[in-house]
């Protein structure tokens, strides 16, 4: 079902369509747009103007500054641009205004076409409540428990006993997550209810709560619905997406491994009929929660009326690309089969990979994308919205891109994953690529036994892994090539270890981690010889052309791309990615602390919660210059040499990992007494 050709039906033709979103969502629409000849019209903030997708698009317009309020919220500027640029329509991606019945309504009447369902649709399930009732109306099953506007909190308490507890409080506006508590017992529930209240006014404007009965090892199965303008609705299969952290997806895959076909058959549709109840027409997802020990018991929990970030594993079963045929939609194209020409064929699975740390909270990260490796292949898929040179800020959401794998089973698309994130790397940026990995590997993933609090408690038992024992004689084999690059064609400078009687080695400090180390090396790149500490000596070879580094250890070769900054080795290979800093020796005499100017860089996100010295101060080696704190931990970072400091931050300021926080001008030497 992927046809070539502009869009056209019903007297509409679109020549050029507007993307009213960003990353790497805007990145694939743009994608679809081109296959089929339509000109392609990126917006971005001034944050973006660098971004993948500006780049990638035919022609883009300056939205305005970085906050999202300034510049992919403000309805009039998308308009204003669809205009000036002669667009016929509007692909509003998901997030940002793709579900703001305003914003359809303000395409409607400026004569440019919304690609999405009409502006009552989105209303209708923009609010739980009363979507909850329209659909009930059409024999969708829903969660047991009480929603209508204007709920007060005794209210809500009387109807608690009558559902039964567990209950869930969730509010009536927005989503993913916010405002949403689970109460276990009476006495907890008013102070969820105050605790919810805030949270949903401050997110949505909107404090409206309601109740719903919690369903015991939930499982979280959404299903992919097109409608067209004529009256035909099919489903193209249900995705599993109960592998959530705190109620944001993080995989998901096609289809579910709960469901039989007469459930699946069910599901889909009550979904059909959920779009029904809202005269729907174009791409949306009907969410369902269903009980694991009851898989033939599901409820409806909302409708999302745009295109999924998860799409594309319904795109890899089913062949269809959704993101073309909400454009023939929406052009008055007539859907081309019935439920009965669906097919789904195998297996997809998807990993959402995100700027930020799992080993430190799941904190947001950033950074510069110094250089990135992505998979290909059969069955391989990278929706992507960076190249190397992308900043990542911390203005929008933190996904980086998505890798998806499709086999003919289950167990072959989670080993094509997993392949696929091993060759997946993005440098300058910490990503929770080797967390979804460990993820992938949890037995309970494997053998399909998931419910949507699974993640968050496997999320405790990851540590990040430092760099072994390979990776650390990598960094140092690039430190010591450098050296070696750089020498003039005196012997003394060549750092060979040569002196009279044995060789000396080239001793380089490594932080990875948690792990510190020495690794000397001896010889040159053709022919050398490494220790790790105390360990054996390793027989080495290196070369170094360009960001490529070839090392061989013991006869074992490897291959690694390699990228520096901000004092920190970047190392990408089969081993997955390392990031390893060379750091200096702690002092050992007072004369020993003048090795070199300083400067100190924030370990990761987060707020100077103490700066101990003032701004021009002398300072000896090993006093704490800066605290920063995040999430709870605090670290202290020490003046490395005797100098005077220069303050860069001040106490309650936000710092981003790498950023700059003091410099060191180190005190020059005092001549030694004789």
């Amino acid at each position: 079902m992927t046809e070539t050709g502009t869009a056209t039906g019903s007297g509409i033709r679109f020549d050029t369509v507007l993307v009213a979103n960003r990353g790497e969502i805007a990145v694939r629409v743009i994608r679809t747009l081109r296959r089929m000849g339509i000109r392609a019209v990126a917006v971005y903030s001034e944050a973006d103007a660098g971004a993948r997708h500006v780049a990638e698009a035919d022609a883009a317009v300056l939205l305005g500054p970085a906050p999202a309020r300034e510049s992919y919220l403000n309805i009039g500027a998308v308009v204003d641009a669809a205009r000036r640029t002669g667009a016929q329509a509007v692909h509003p991606g998901y997030g940002f205004l793709s579900e703001n019945a305003e914003f359809a309504a303000a395409l409607t009447a400026a004569g440019i076409v919304f690609i999405g369902p009409p502006a009552r649709a989105i209303a209708t399930m923009g609010d739980k409540i009363t979507a909850k009732e329209t659909v009930s109306r059409f024999g969708v099953p829903v969660v047991p428990g009480l929603a209508r506007p204007g709920l007060s909190d005794s209210e809500l308490v009387a109807a608690a006993e009558d559902i039964g507890y567990p209950v869930l409080v969730k509010p009536s506006a927005g989503g993913g997550g916010k405002g949403m508590r689970r109460v276990s017992e009476p006495a907890e529930l008013p102070a969820a209810l105050a605790g919810a209240r805030r949270e949903s006014a401050a997110a949505f404007g909107d404090d409206t709560l309601f109740l719903e009965r919690f369903v015991l090892q939930p499982r979280h199965i959404e299903v992919q619905v097109l409608a067209d303008g004529h009256g035909n609705v099919i489903h193209l299969g249900e995705r599993e997406c109960s592998l959530q952290r705190r109620h944001q997806k993080v995989i998901e895959e096609a289809p579910s491994a709960l469901l039989d076909e007469p459930t699946r058959s069910r599901i889909g549709a009550a979904a059909c009929d959920t779009a029904r109840s809202v005269d729907y027409i174009g791409a949306g997802t009907v969410e369902f929660i269903v009980s694991a020990d009851r898989p033939d018991e599901f409820f409806f929990m909302e409708m999302n009326t745009r295109l999924q970030v998860e799409h594309p594993v319904t795109e890899m079963v089913t062949g269809w690309d959704l993101v073309e045929w909400q454009v023939r939609i929406a052009a008055g194209e007539t859907l081309p089969c019935g439920q009965d020409d669906v097919e789904l064929r195998g297996h997809a699975i998807e990993a959402r990979v995100y700027a930020e740390d799992p080993a430190h909270g799941f904190l947001p990260t950033g950074g510069t994308v110094l250089d990135l490796l992505e998979p290909s292949g059969a069955g391989v898929r990278v929706d992507s919205g960076i190249f190397a040179g992308t900043v990542v800020g911390s203005d929008y959401d933190p996904m980086l891109a998505k890798v998806i794998a499709h086999g003919p089973d289950r167990a072959a698309a989670l080993r094509g994953l997993d392949r696929a994130l091993a060759r997946t790397a993005i440098l300058g940026v910490t990503t929770n690529i080797d967390f979804l990995r460990f993820l992938l590997a949890d037995p309970d993933v494997a053998a399909g036994r998931l419910d949507t609090g699974l993640l968050d408690r496997r999320a405790g038992d990851f540590g990040a892994p430092g760099a072994g024992d390979g990776q650390l004689i990598a960094a140092a084999a690039l430190r010591w090539m450098q050296r070696w690059q750089a020498r003039t064609d005196d012997l003394w400078s060549a750092p060979s270890g040569w002196r009279m009687g044995a060789p000396a080695a080239s001793t380089i400090r490594l932080r990875s981690g948690e792990r510190t180390d020495h690794v000397g090396i001896t010889g040159t790149p053709r022919q050398a010889r490494a220790v790790v500490e105390d360990g054996p000596a390793r027989t080495v070879t290196a070369a170094l052309a360009g960001d490529r580094l070839s090392v061989t250890v013991d006869g074992l070769r490897s291959e690694y791309l390699v990228a520096e900054h901000d004092h920190r080795i970047w190392l990408a290979g089969q081993d997955g990615v390392a990031v390893v800093e060379e750091v200096r020796e702690a002092p050992v005499r007072p004369d020993d602390a003048h090795a070199g100017d300083a400067e100190l860089v924030s370990p990761m996100p987060g707020a100077v919660v103490a700066v101990n010295v003032a701004d021009g101060a002398a300072v000896q080696a090993g006093a704490v210059v800066v605290a920063v704190e995040a999430m709870k931990m605090e670290h202290s970072l020490t003046a490395p040499v005797d100098g005077v400091v220069e303050v860069l931050v001040g106490v309650g300021d936000q710092v981003k990992v790498g950023q700059l926080l003091a410099r060191i001008k180190a005190t020059e030497k005092e001549a030694r007494d004789e």
